[in-house]
């Protein structure tokens, strides 16, 4: 089903959509190659920070593999664990940021009394503590990650998600061509993001709808509604 139908639910992807992903990523991608030369595990120049940012919304074994195709596994999930720990810790420190009308959009949502939920490729920490962190953990029914459900697609991701919860109709939101093929395989309504300025514009082909700021959804759910 792809008419611009009422939901009952909206998806949310995380990075690129919710949360400018980049405002803690930087800072993090350059420490964790600090540390891989530290232990040995990785010589030569840090790659282009465009290397990471490319790949997000990926699944985080893609990511490495485009920013260190030669590395071994060991170095990959050293990686990950180094990555996530400078994260929370710019987490801590305030570093990270929500886009424009991300929290009074999520708020206006919530209390007319749609289900949130967010579904991530991340790692599970990462994307329960940047929800936390950035005030919105008490508007959000469930919080799905690949990294807690080791799904191998957003696409298996979303349907569990949607079992779980009942969820008959629902709008998918995105800004990655993984958003948009896990909510036509589910049979939802999807709404692409073009504002995060990482992915490639025909990655939204296929989508319901291209927005180009988060006010722009907010809008476009709220026709939906008699309320």
């Amino acid at each position: 089903m792809t008419e611009n139908y009422q939901p009952e639910a909206v998806i949310f992807d995380l990075d690129g959509t919710l949360f400018r992903a980049e405002t803690i990523l930087v800072p993090a991608y350059h420490r964790t190659f600090e540390q891989l030369r530290k232990e040995g595990l990785y010589t030569g120049d840090t790659p282009p920070e465009e290397k990471i940012l490319g790949g997000l919304g990926m699944l985080l074994e893609q990511i490495w593999k485009r920013v260190m195709p030669d590395a071994s596994a060991l170095v990959y999930s050293r990686a990950n664990e180094l990555l996530l720990h400078y994260q929370l810790e710019e987490l801590k420190q305030g570093t990270g940021k929500l886009y424009a009308g991300v929290e009074t959009g999520i708020n206006i949502l919530y209390e007319q009394g749609y289900q949130l939920f967010v579904a991530s490729n991340g790692l599970e920490n990462y994307v329960k503590e940047v929800i936390r962190y950035s005030g919105l953990a008490p508007f959000f029914k469930a919080l799905y990650s690949a990294g807690e459900f080791q799904t191998k697609s957003k696409v298996d991701l979303v349907r569990l998600l949607m079992e779980t919860y009942s969820i008959r109709s629902a709008w998918m939101v995105g800004d990655r061509s993984s958003d948009v093929e896990a909510g036509k395989a589910n049979g939802l309504y999807v709404v692409g993001c073009n504002y995060s300025g990482f992915g490639q514009e025909e990655e939204l082909d296929g989508a319901d709808l291209i927005i180009s700021s988060f006010d722009c959804l907010v809008n476009e759910i709220m026709k939906t509604s008699n309320r």
